[in-house]
């Protein structure tokens, strides 16, 4: 009677070792319930393809207004400056990092010097981003317009070297090859950070 109860018991066991086994693995390739969050909003031009990347900075931008050309200038200006904060932040990272690994007479000038360039280079570049998506819906008299900018890393790139170089102090200590392994890794930490 005893063992009889035993194998009953050994049985069950081994039931419900199995259905929670599979029920385990039911679970894993069901997506997640994300439905008392709300319903999700798709948002034209800013789909995985226009978030930076490894070859290009990106930013995206939206503008309402009943004014169609207002509703342009405010996406425009929003894809402009979360453009800007993107490459600036990679930059001011490259830029530190940078410095940290090479020796110069005073770090604090050359770093002041480095992120003024720089800038200065980011601000230009921005007058000649390329508009890589631009989607416009009109919906009772207001205006929805979405748009995506772009610039390359290697122009910005190009361009920061060319600045440096007509600088007597900063190409003293600048080494190129350096500076361009860094922003590759900055480039590529950029490039993960996608929602």
């Amino acid at each position: 009677m005893k063992k009889t109860g035993l194998n009953k018991l050994v049985l069950v066991m081994a039931v419900m070792a199995t259905a929670l086994m599979f029920n385990g693995c039911r679970s894993k390739d069901k997506a997640p319930d994300y439905s008392a969050l709300g319903t999700e909003v798709r948002t034209p031009c800013s789909d995985n393809e226009f978030h930076s990347d490894l070859t290009y900075f990106r930013g995206t931008g939206m503008g309402e207004g009943t004014n169609l050309a207002s509703a342009r200038r405010k996406a425009n200006l929003d894809a402009n400056a979360m453009l800007a904060a993107s490459v600036n932040r990679t930059i001011k990272s490259v830029t530190d990092r940078y410095t940290q690994d090479i020796t110069v007479g005073d770090v604090n000038e050359f770093n002041e010097k480095f992120e003024d360039l720089t800038r200065s280079v980011v601000n230009q570049m921005l007058n000649n981003v390329a508009v890589v998506c631009n989607q416009t819906f009109e919906k009772n008299g207001r205006y929805s317009v979405y748009t995506a900018v772009e610039v390359s890393k290697d122009e910005l790139l190009n361009n920061v070297s060319t600045r440096i170089s007509r600088d007597d102090r900063l190409r003293l200590d600048y080494d190129r090859m350096k500076f361009e392994k860094i922003f590759n890794e900055e480039m590529e930490k950029l490039s993960n950070e996608r929602p």
